[in-house]
């Protein structure tokens, strides 16, 4: 009886060797290391052949390995083409995704890369803005998915989950924490990061200033790098950027903000997937 070789251990094979190494193939086919070593074992027992060697710490090919290769890509290739060509996608409509910019610098690239090798033949539109105008977006049918931070209640027609949860800090030169009014930069109402840092000082009776107020996340980031004050956001925002977190016990404790996936219901499958891959990121965060 013929054996057929899965298509997707071809495809982690061929990451591995393109690589040089798993560890260094992790990052470009989205898999554990653990979760590769399986997939070549169970190659190696689809072909009865042993695909690598060791040479030390370095995994180096066999003859059977070096004779795969080239048979992988010409497989891969085709496989690509069928589906580029015949593939269910091509008969969807756009996929309308909105998230919040904490999610856009940070899992988005890497959503969307697994996604293409899924579905290399969808359509997407991505929205990114603040999660209270992104669910406005939803309620008028104009996103099929919002990823989003906060919990804003039940919305008709449409299930969400917490699939995450995230820190806030507060952002900025350490500095700016020594006036005798702490200098604030945040973005227009309504935004929680906004309520949560006005309604901690309020309570520890800290004098603060707004120092500059503005609706778009970029211009807050830059008066934040700017030295103009401090801002409140996630850790993950922060480290994306790159901004500076302080220390703890330097301004009042913010807290958790929860991360929350909206789906409209009856979406196809195609989106389902598109959502399960937004959640399985951001859980991973």
């Amino acid at each position: 009886m013929a054996r057929n070789v899965p298509t997707e251990l071809l495809r982690s094979f061929v990451a591995i060797v393109e690589a040089g190494s798993m560890a260094q193939a992790t990052e470009t086919i989205f898999l554990t290391q653990s979760a590769l070593s399986l997939q070549m074992k169970r190659l190696e027992d689809v072909l009865q052949q042993k695909l690598f060697r060791r040479d030390g710490r370095r995994l180096l090919l066999s003859a059977a390995g070096e004779e795969l290769v080239a048979y992988a890509r010409q497989l891969l290739a085709l496989n690509d083409r069928i589906v580029q060509s015949l593939g269910q996608d091509q008969d969807h409509d756009p996929i309308t995704v909105g998230m919040v910019q904490d999610f856009a610098d940070t899992i988005l690239p890497d959503v969307l890369g697994r996604f293409r090798l899924e579905h290399p033949r969808a359509r997407l539109i991505v929205r990114v803005g603040g999660s209270a105008e992104l669910l406005e977006m939803f309620d008028r049918a104009r996103l099929d998915l919002v990823l989003c931070l906060g919990q804003h209640g039940d919305r008709p027609d449409a299930t969400w989950k917490t699939v995450g949860a995230d820190r806030m800090v507060w952002l900025g030169d350490p500095a700016n924490t020594e006036r005798s009014e702490l200098p604030l930069v945040l973005l227009e109402p309504p935004c929680r990061f906004r309520d949560a840092a006005l309604r901690v000082l309020a309570q520890e009776r800290r004098d603060y200033r707004i120092v500059l107020e503005t609706p778009n996340l970029p211009a807050m980031r830059a008066g934040v790098r700017g030295g103009l004050g401090v801002s409140c956001r996630t850790r993950r925002f922060a480290m994306a950027e790159g901004l500076p977190i302080i220390a703890q016990d330097a301004l009042p404790e913010v807290p958790e903000i929860e991360t929350i996936l909206v789906r409209r219901n009856g979406l196809p499958d195609i989106a389902q997937d598109l959502g399960d891959l937004l959640a399985q990121a951001a859980e991973g965060h």
